[in-house]
């Protein structure tokens, strides 16, 4: 395909292609973050699968194991690939870039474009590990996906995102027009739910973890993570007390049996990470949490303890996960990297402006503005030191 002038298109809020310069940019910039705050004796991973690999937290990690650690790493994610005179996805654009700079890097990186819920991508993914790689170190399970198919039963499942047992009324942005109104959810049926729990809950990584163990794949203290997220009494009847809040429940479960098993044959460890708040694709479709989203940084900022994606990566990986480093767990055995943005005083600071926000005040009172931009970045868009009116080539090959 010649080079294209790629301009954003947008349904409703969500863009519906991607910048890949602008995407570029964003994986040069992480890489950055996790490069100059790299020692040479950091030690600890060797060999990193990511399931779930090509945006947000999980393309973070494979960043921070890949540019801190040296790591081998491979990925696995499902995205769209180019077509025509369509641009691919944003995480599609995002893996390309990873490659690039991994080669530029000399460091191994190899990725499964495919379903990571089918049997066939966890027997290919044991292929790459037992021909390209060595046994896995640790196991990062990172996936958002609306829709699961089961691959034993080929039964489909798709989440919603609802409250559990009766109505929920609450203020959001609605992210079409950017007006603040009040919003009324039903809640979820049994089906619903369960169907919730499928999609999102901790069958599929448990899979993984039951395939990667038969196969001999894992190696000998090999560490497992899956991210979780909690979040404030104010997002609880959609959250925590809702079908993804039922989900990661099955994934707290899932992760207790995961970790026995490790333990008991490897000496290994698996744990749920609960990670802060941030800008996603999945996040912002939840009712309430762009409110959320727009009133949190700033809050974090007052006390310089924000984070981005990347940010959180690096403390994760370098504080907790680096050789000899200890693991703090809350009681319930959790990583919480979510404890700055849950501080008193922090959520305070929400709890007083949440019912003064309208529409008229929303860009005064919140960060919403920002909360726009690093959604459109996340497709490549509104990148800062990317000249959008010079064409580039979309037909970008991972």
């Amino acid at each position: 395909m010649p080079e294209q002038v790629i301009k954003r298109k947008s349904r409703g809020f969500i863009c519906v292609n991607a910048h890949p310069e602008g995407c570029r940019q964003n994986v040069s910039r992480q890489i950055g973050a996790i490069a100059s705050h790299t020692q040479s004796s950091r030690a600890g991973l060797k060999n990193v699968l990511v399931i779930g690999a090509s945006t947000g937290y999980g393309l973070a990690s494979r960043i921070a194991a890949a540019w801190g650690f040296g790591a081998r790493t491979l990925g696995i994610f499902f995205e769209r690939p180019p077509e025509g005179v369509k641009t691919a996805s944003a995480g599609f654009y995002n893996s390309a870039a990873f490659h690039e700079f991994a080669r530029r890097d000399n460091l191994f990186a190899s990725s499964l474009n495919t379903d990571a819920f089918s049997d066939l991508a966890k027997k290919q993914a044991a292929e790459i590990i037992r021909s390209q790689l060595a046994p896995i170190d640790l196991v990062i399970y990172s996936l958002a996906s609306p829709r699961r198919v089961h691959p034993r039963t080929g039964e489909v499942f798709n989440s919603v995102l609802k409250p559990v047992g009766q109505a929920f009324t609450n203020k959001t942005i609605d992210l079409d027009v950017g007006k603040v109104v009040q919003v009324t959810l039903e809640p979820a049926s049994e089906k619903e739910i369960a169907d919730t729990v499928a999609v999102m809950g901790g069958e599929d990584w448990e899979m993984w973890m039951e395939a990667l163990l038969a196969e001999g794949l894992l190696a000998p203290g090999a560490r497992t993570l899956a991210y979780s997220y909690i979040g404030p009494q104010v997002t609880w009847p959609i959250y925590r007390d809702g079908t993804i809040g039922q989900a990661k429940k099955d994934l707290d479960a899932a992760s207790k049996r995961i970790n026995a098993k490790l333990n008991a044959k490897l000496g290994g460890r698996a744990w749920v990470s609960v990670n802060k708040a941030v800008v996603t694709q999945a996040s912002s479709a939840i009712p309430v949490v762009p409110l959320y989203l727009s009133l949190l940084p700033p809050a974090l900022r007052a006390r310089r303890l924000d984070e981005g994606t990347i940010e959180q990566m690096r403390r994760l990986f370098f504080d907790y996960l680096s050789e000899g480093a200890t693991v703090p767990t809350d009681d319930a055995g959790r990583i919480r990297l979510d404890d700055r943005e849950m501080r008193a005083d922090v959520q305070s600071d929400i709890t007083r402006l949440w019912p003064q926000v309208t529409t008229e005040n929303l860009r005064d009172l919140s960060a919403y503005d920002d909360f726009q931009r690093e959604f459109r970045s996340l497709f490549g868009f509104e990148v800062e030191g990317v000249d959008y009116e010079a064409a580039v080539e979309t037909d970008v090959q991972l």
